[in-house]
Protein backbone atom coordinates (compact mmCIF):
# COMPACT_ATOMS: atom_id res chain seq x y z
CA UNK A 1 0.00 0.00 0.00
CA UNK A 2 1.68 3.08 -0.76
CA UNK A 3 1.87 6.04 1.84
CA UNK A 4 -0.09 9.46 1.29
CA UNK A 5 2.56 11.62 -0.14
CA UNK A 6 2.99 9.14 -3.07
CA UNK A 7 -1.20 8.84 -3.67
CA UNK A 8 -2.54 10.84 -6.66
CA UNK A 9 -3.46 14.51 -5.86
CA UNK A 10 -1.33 14.35 -2.56
CA UNK A 11 -2.16 16.45 -0.50
CA UNK A 12 -5.60 17.16 -1.44
CA UNK A 13 -6.87 16.11 1.70
CA UNK A 14 -11.02 14.70 1.56
CA UNK A 15 -12.85 14.82 4.90
CA UNK A 16 -16.75 15.14 5.60
CA UNK A 17 -16.92 19.05 6.56
CA UNK A 18 -20.54 17.67 7.88
CA UNK A 19 -19.09 15.78 10.25
CA UNK A 20 -16.58 18.32 11.69
CA UNK A 21 -19.09 20.92 11.80
CA UNK A 22 -20.04 19.77 15.96
CA UNK A 23 -16.93 19.56 17.05
CA UNK A 24 -15.96 23.35 15.69
CA UNK A 25 -18.86 24.44 17.08
CA UNK A 26 -17.99 22.85 20.77
CA UNK A 27 -14.45 24.56 19.90
CA UNK A 28 -15.79 28.02 20.15
CA UNK A 29 -18.22 27.73 23.20
CA UNK A 30 -15.32 26.37 24.76
CA UNK A 31 -12.80 28.64 23.75
CA UNK A 32 -14.79 31.57 25.45
CA UNK A 33 -15.18 29.42 28.10
CA UNK A 34 -11.46 29.70 28.85
CA UNK A 35 -11.42 33.20 27.88
CA UNK A 36 -14.10 33.91 30.67
CA UNK A 37 -11.81 31.87 33.09
CA UNK A 38 -8.79 33.54 32.76
CA UNK A 39 -10.14 36.90 33.49
CA UNK A 40 -11.12 35.48 36.84
CA UNK A 41 -6.95 35.21 37.81
CA UNK A 42 -5.92 38.47 38.64
CA UNK A 43 -2.21 39.60 36.52
CA UNK A 44 0.26 38.28 39.02
CA UNK A 45 -1.38 34.81 39.16
CA UNK A 46 -1.44 34.96 35.36
CA UNK A 47 1.91 34.73 35.06
CA UNK A 48 2.23 31.58 37.38
CA UNK A 49 -0.87 29.86 35.71
CA UNK A 50 0.74 30.42 32.37
CA UNK A 51 4.07 29.04 33.62
CA UNK A 52 2.19 25.83 35.25
CA UNK A 53 0.25 25.26 31.60
CA UNK A 54 3.49 25.76 29.78
CA UNK A 55 5.52 23.52 31.82
CA UNK A 56 2.89 20.86 31.94
CA UNK A 57 2.67 21.10 28.06
CA UNK A 58 6.68 20.99 27.64
CA UNK A 59 6.91 18.04 29.89
CA UNK A 60 3.98 16.20 27.96
CA UNK A 61 5.25 16.54 24.77
CA UNK A 62 8.50 15.61 25.60
CA UNK A 63 6.93 12.43 27.57
CA UNK A 64 4.69 11.27 24.24
CA UNK A 65 8.28 10.74 22.79
CA UNK A 66 9.46 8.84 25.57
CA UNK A 67 11.68 11.51 27.08
CA UNK A 68 11.46 12.73 30.75
CA UNK A 69 12.49 16.15 31.53
CA UNK A 70 13.10 17.79 35.51
CA UNK A 71 9.55 20.02 35.93
CA UNK A 72 11.15 22.59 38.40
CA UNK A 73 14.05 22.75 35.40
CA UNK A 74 11.42 23.60 33.06
CA UNK A 75 9.44 26.33 35.08
CA UNK A 76 12.54 27.72 35.91
CA UNK A 77 13.45 27.82 32.16
CA UNK A 78 10.33 29.46 31.35
CA UNK A 79 10.22 32.09 34.17
CA UNK A 80 13.34 33.26 32.59
CA UNK A 81 12.30 33.12 28.85
CA UNK A 82 9.32 35.31 30.11
CA UNK A 83 11.52 37.92 31.90
CA UNK A 84 10.48 36.81 35.52
CA UNK A 85 12.78 35.73 38.25
CA UNK A 86 13.76 32.28 37.87
CA UNK A 87 14.55 31.15 40.92
CA UNK A 88 17.82 29.49 42.06
CA UNK A 89 17.09 25.98 40.02
CA UNK A 90 19.43 25.57 37.41
CA UNK A 91 18.15 25.73 33.76
CA UNK A 92 19.30 22.01 32.11
CA UNK A 93 20.14 22.72 28.29
CA UNK A 94 16.92 20.18 27.25
CA UNK A 95 14.80 21.57 29.53
CA UNK A 96 15.81 25.60 28.44
CA UNK A 97 15.68 23.92 24.63
CA UNK A 98 11.95 22.70 24.90
CA UNK A 99 11.04 26.07 27.21
CA UNK A 100 12.47 28.47 24.82
CA UNK A 101 10.55 26.85 21.97
CA UNK A 102 7.10 26.84 23.98
CA UNK A 103 7.41 30.55 24.49
CA UNK A 104 8.24 31.18 21.07
CA UNK A 105 5.48 28.68 19.95
CA UNK A 106 3.48 31.38 22.53
CA UNK A 107 4.78 34.80 21.69
CA UNK A 108 4.90 34.58 18.05
CA UNK A 109 1.32 32.50 17.53
CA UNK A 110 -0.15 35.50 15.29
CA UNK A 111 2.41 35.75 12.95
CA UNK A 112 3.44 33.75 9.72
CA UNK A 113 4.96 30.54 9.41
CA UNK A 114 8.24 30.44 7.57
CA UNK A 115 11.24 27.91 7.11
CA UNK A 116 13.17 30.64 9.56
CA UNK A 117 10.39 29.74 11.98
CA UNK A 118 10.89 26.25 12.01
CA UNK A 119 14.45 26.57 11.68
CA UNK A 120 14.77 28.17 14.86
CA UNK A 121 12.15 26.08 16.56
CA UNK A 122 14.13 22.92 15.80
CA UNK A 123 17.48 24.75 16.77
CA UNK A 124 16.09 25.32 20.63
CA UNK A 125 14.62 21.98 20.74
CA UNK A 126 17.41 20.13 19.69
CA UNK A 127 19.97 21.84 20.55
CA UNK A 128 21.56 19.74 23.17
CA UNK A 129 21.59 16.85 20.88
CA UNK A 130 25.01 15.95 19.33
CA UNK A 131 24.02 12.79 17.54
CA UNK A 132 22.08 14.69 14.96
CA UNK A 133 23.66 15.82 11.37
CA UNK A 134 21.77 18.50 11.14
CA UNK A 135 20.10 21.33 13.54
CA UNK A 136 18.19 24.18 12.54
CA UNK A 137 17.12 22.76 9.19
CA UNK A 138 15.48 20.11 7.00
CA UNK A 139 16.77 16.35 6.65
CA UNK A 140 19.49 16.22 4.38
CA UNK A 141 20.62 12.31 4.84
CA UNK A 142 20.36 10.29 1.39
CA UNK A 143 18.51 7.03 3.80
CA UNK A 144 15.40 6.69 3.83
CA UNK A 145 13.33 8.27 6.42
CA UNK A 146 11.28 5.79 8.79
CA UNK A 147 8.85 5.77 11.41
CA UNK A 148 10.04 1.90 13.09
CA UNK A 149 9.81 -0.43 15.62
CA UNK A 150 10.33 -3.93 16.47
CA UNK A 151 13.25 -5.58 15.92
CA UNK A 152 17.02 -4.64 14.02
CA UNK A 153 16.78 -7.47 11.99
CA UNK A 154 13.23 -7.29 11.66
CA UNK A 155 11.89 -3.73 11.96
CA UNK A 156 8.05 -3.60 11.04
CA UNK A 157 7.91 -0.01 8.99
CA UNK A 158 5.08 2.11 10.97
CA UNK A 159 5.80 4.78 8.01
CA UNK A 160 8.53 6.11 5.56
CA UNK A 161 8.35 9.92 4.58
CA UNK A 162 9.24 11.24 1.48
CA UNK A 163 13.11 11.53 0.16
CA UNK A 164 15.44 14.29 2.03
CA UNK A 165 15.67 15.30 -1.85
CA UNK A 166 11.37 16.47 -1.62
CA UNK A 167 11.67 18.25 1.71
CA UNK A 168 11.78 21.32 0.22
CA UNK A 169 9.27 21.32 -2.10
CA UNK A 170 7.03 19.69 0.23
CA UNK A 171 7.12 22.34 3.05
CA UNK A 172 7.15 24.85 0.41
CA UNK A 173 3.68 24.08 -0.30
CA UNK A 174 2.75 23.15 3.26
CA UNK A 175 3.77 26.27 4.16
CA UNK A 176 1.75 27.94 1.70
CA UNK A 177 -1.27 25.94 2.48
CA UNK A 178 -0.28 26.70 6.35
CA UNK A 179 -0.60 30.30 5.64
CA UNK A 180 -3.52 30.82 3.32
CA UNK A 181 -5.80 29.29 5.46
CA UNK A 182 -4.94 31.48 8.35
CA UNK A 183 -8.33 33.38 9.62
CA UNK A 184 -7.78 36.24 7.88
CA UNK A 185 -5.92 34.98 4.56
CA UNK A 186 -7.90 33.99 0.97
CA UNK A 187 -8.73 30.51 2.29
CA UNK A 188 -9.71 30.41 5.22
CA UNK A 189 -10.39 27.24 7.09
CA UNK A 190 -12.48 26.22 10.28
CA UNK A 191 -10.09 25.87 13.55
CA UNK A 192 -10.01 22.13 14.81
CA UNK A 193 -10.08 20.97 10.91
CA UNK A 194 -7.17 22.86 10.05
CA UNK A 195 -5.09 22.36 13.59
CA UNK A 196 -6.41 18.66 12.80
CA UNK A 197 -4.12 19.03 9.41
CA UNK A 198 -1.45 20.81 9.76
CA UNK A 199 -0.57 18.14 12.37
CA UNK A 200 -0.61 15.07 10.10
CA UNK A 201 0.42 17.23 7.04
CA UNK A 202 3.38 18.16 8.84
CA UNK A 203 3.77 14.99 10.30
CA UNK A 204 3.43 12.96 7.03
CA UNK A 205 6.26 15.02 5.61
CA UNK A 206 8.85 14.45 8.74
CA UNK A 207 11.02 17.24 7.44
CA UNK A 208 13.45 16.89 10.14
CA UNK A 209 15.83 14.13 11.68
CA UNK A 210 14.47 14.50 15.11
CA UNK A 211 12.06 16.55 16.60
CA UNK A 212 9.17 16.25 14.74
CA UNK A 213 6.69 15.26 16.47
CA UNK A 214 7.27 18.15 19.09
CA UNK A 215 7.12 20.60 16.08
CA UNK A 216 3.75 19.30 14.89
CA UNK A 217 2.21 19.78 18.21
CA UNK A 218 3.65 23.13 17.87
CA UNK A 219 2.35 23.47 14.82
CA UNK A 220 -1.04 22.54 16.18
CA UNK A 221 -0.94 24.55 18.95
CA UNK A 222 -0.10 27.56 16.49
CA UNK A 223 -2.78 27.03 14.33
CA UNK A 224 -5.48 27.00 17.39
CA UNK A 225 -3.78 30.25 18.62
CA UNK A 226 -4.60 32.39 15.57
CA UNK A 227 -8.13 30.66 15.05
CA UNK A 228 -8.49 31.97 18.80
CA UNK A 229 -7.06 35.13 18.21
CA UNK A 230 -4.88 34.38 21.49
CA UNK A 231 -1.90 32.05 22.65
CA UNK A 232 -3.33 28.64 22.82
CA UNK A 233 -2.73 27.37 26.33
CA UNK A 234 -5.42 24.19 26.33
CA UNK A 235 -3.16 21.03 27.29
CA UNK A 236 -3.38 19.39 23.93
CA UNK A 237 0.29 17.55 25.07
CA UNK A 238 -1.28 15.98 27.99
CA UNK A 239 -4.52 15.09 26.57
CA UNK A 240 -2.53 13.39 23.69
CA UNK A 241 -0.12 11.65 26.20
CA UNK A 242 -3.14 9.99 27.99
CA UNK A 243 -4.34 8.43 24.43
CA UNK A 244 -0.34 7.99 23.02
CA UNK A 245 -1.40 4.16 21.39
CA UNK A 246 -4.65 5.55 20.55
CA UNK A 247 -2.38 8.81 18.60
CA UNK A 248 -0.17 6.84 16.53
CA UNK A 249 -2.49 4.23 15.70
CA UNK A 250 -4.46 7.36 14.09
CA UNK A 251 -1.33 8.65 12.53
CA UNK A 252 0.08 5.44 10.94
CA UNK A 253 -3.69 4.64 9.68
CA UNK A 254 -3.81 7.93 8.06
CA UNK A 255 -0.58 8.33 6.50
CA UNK A 256 -1.80 5.62 3.96
CA UNK A 257 -5.12 7.36 2.51
CA UNK A 258 -6.36 11.43 1.81
CA UNK A 259 -9.61 10.22 3.54
CA UNK A 260 -9.23 11.94 6.71
CA UNK A 261 -12.36 12.20 8.58
CA UNK A 262 -11.71 9.80 11.05
CA UNK A 263 -8.44 11.09 12.17
CA UNK A 264 -10.16 15.05 12.27
CA UNK A 265 -12.78 13.40 14.73
CA UNK A 266 -10.14 11.80 16.91
CA UNK A 267 -7.93 15.06 16.69
CA UNK A 268 -11.47 16.99 17.76
CA UNK A 269 -12.13 15.10 20.43
CA UNK A 270 -8.39 15.42 21.79
CA UNK A 271 -8.33 19.19 21.74
CA UNK A 272 -12.01 19.57 23.13
CA UNK A 273 -10.91 16.92 26.13
CA UNK A 274 -8.08 19.16 26.24
CA UNK A 275 -9.99 22.34 26.52
CA UNK A 276 -12.18 20.75 29.47
CA UNK A 277 -8.61 19.68 31.16
CA UNK A 278 -7.18 23.26 31.07
CA UNK A 279 -10.65 24.53 32.45
CA UNK A 280 -10.14 22.49 35.29
CA UNK A 281 -6.58 23.64 35.77
CA UNK A 282 -7.56 27.39 35.62
CA UNK A 283 -10.58 26.13 38.79
CA UNK A 284 -7.50 24.08 40.39
CA UNK A 285 -5.43 27.15 40.31
CA UNK A 286 -8.02 29.87 41.74
CA UNK A 287 -8.95 27.48 44.42
CA UNK A 288 -5.34 27.21 45.35
CA UNK A 289 -4.93 30.64 45.35
CA UNK A 290 -8.18 31.10 47.40
CA UNK A 291 -7.07 28.50 49.81
CA UNK A 292 -3.93 29.91 51.09
CA UNK A 293 -6.03 33.02 51.61
CA UNK A 294 -7.95 31.26 53.80
CA UNK A 295 -5.05 29.38 55.64
CA UNK A 296 -1.55 30.54 55.00
CA UNK A 297 -0.95 32.21 57.91
CA UNK A 298 -2.50 29.51 60.14
CA UNK A 299 -0.16 27.14 58.78
CA UNK A 300 3.30 25.57 60.79
CA UNK A 301 6.60 24.99 59.04
CA UNK A 302 5.64 21.92 58.50
CA UNK A 303 2.18 21.77 57.45
CA UNK A 304 3.04 24.30 55.10
CA UNK A 305 5.39 21.73 53.27
CA UNK A 306 2.93 19.42 53.26
CA UNK A 307 0.16 21.52 51.47
CA UNK A 308 2.95 22.94 48.86
CA UNK A 309 3.87 18.92 48.46
CA UNK A 310 0.27 17.86 47.76
CA UNK A 311 -0.43 21.04 45.57
CA UNK A 312 2.28 19.64 43.63
CA UNK A 313 0.72 16.43 42.50
CA UNK A 314 -2.28 19.01 40.87
CA UNK A 315 -5.86 18.59 40.74
CA UNK A 316 -5.70 14.77 41.20
CA UNK A 317 -4.00 15.17 44.59
CA UNK A 318 -1.95 12.10 45.77
CA UNK A 319 -2.81 8.85 44.12
CA UNK A 320 -5.98 7.14 46.65
CA UNK A 321 -4.90 10.16 48.77
CA UNK A 322 -2.59 11.16 51.26
CA UNK A 323 -1.73 8.71 54.30
CA UNK A 324 -0.16 9.57 57.43
CA UNK A 325 3.08 7.80 56.25
CA UNK A 326 3.21 10.33 53.29
CA UNK A 327 3.15 13.13 56.22
CA UNK A 328 6.13 10.97 58.10
CA UNK A 329 7.94 11.08 54.49
CA UNK A 330 7.61 14.58 53.83
CA UNK A 331 8.22 16.64 56.99
CA UNK A 332 10.48 14.10 58.90
CA UNK A 333 8.50 14.71 61.70
CA UNK A 334 7.36 12.38 65.09
CA UNK A 335 4.39 10.13 64.74
CA UNK A 336 2.53 12.17 67.47
CA UNK A 337 3.74 14.62 65.81
CA UNK A 338 1.83 13.85 62.15
CA UNK A 339 -0.90 12.68 64.22
CA UNK A 340 -1.26 16.20 65.83
CA UNK A 341 -0.66 18.49 62.43
CA UNK A 342 -2.70 16.41 60.04
CA UNK A 343 -5.89 16.62 63.39
CA UNK A 344 -5.33 20.51 63.25
CA UNK A 345 -5.59 20.51 59.54
CA UNK A 346 -8.79 18.89 59.66
CA UNK A 347 -10.02 21.40 62.28
CA UNK A 348 -9.22 24.26 60.37
CA UNK A 349 -10.89 22.94 57.13
CA UNK A 350 -7.46 22.48 55.07
CA UNK A 351 -8.16 19.34 54.57
CA UNK A 352 -10.89 16.78 54.97
CA UNK A 353 -10.37 13.29 56.25
CA UNK A 354 -11.49 9.52 55.01
CA UNK A 355 -11.32 5.86 56.13
CA UNK A 356 -10.29 4.69 59.37
CA UNK A 357 -7.09 3.64 61.06
CA UNK A 358 -4.96 2.17 58.40
CA UNK A 359 -7.15 3.63 55.78
CA UNK A 360 -7.67 6.64 56.80
CA UNK A 361 -6.18 9.30 53.89
CA UNK A 362 -6.48 13.09 53.45
CA UNK A 363 -7.57 15.42 50.41
CA UNK A 364 -6.98 18.95 50.71
CA UNK A 365 -10.32 20.87 51.11
CA UNK A 366 -11.00 22.75 47.84
CA UNK A 367 -14.52 23.46 47.06
CA UNK A 368 -15.53 24.49 43.92
CA UNK A 369 -12.31 23.78 42.33
CA UNK A 370 -14.07 22.47 39.23
CA UNK A 371 -15.66 26.15 38.56
CA UNK A 372 -13.10 28.53 38.04
CA UNK A 373 -16.12 31.54 38.25
CA UNK A 374 -17.28 29.74 41.74
CA UNK A 375 -13.38 29.29 42.87
CA UNK A 376 -12.78 32.88 42.25
CA UNK A 377 -16.28 34.15 44.26
CA UNK A 378 -15.87 31.93 47.11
Amino acid sequence: MPWNWQIKNWPDFRYDAAAIAPYEQRFLLSSGEILGAFYHVSPPERDQLRIDLLSDEAMKTSAIEGEMLDRQSVQSSLRRQFGLSPGSYPAKPREQGVAEMMVDVYSTYAEPLTHKTLFRWHSMLMSHDRRLETIGAYRQHEDAMQIVSGRLDRPTVHFEAPPSDQVMGEMERYLAWFNSTAPDAEKPMSALTRAGLCHLYFESIHPFEDGNGRLGRALAEKSLGQNSGQPSLIALAFSIERERKAYYGQLERHQKTLDVTNWLEWFAETVLTAQQVTLGRVAFFIAKARFYDRHRARLNDRQAKLVERMFREGPDGFAGGLSAENYLSITGTSRATATRDLQDLVEMGAVVRTGERRYTRYWLNLPDAADPVRARQT
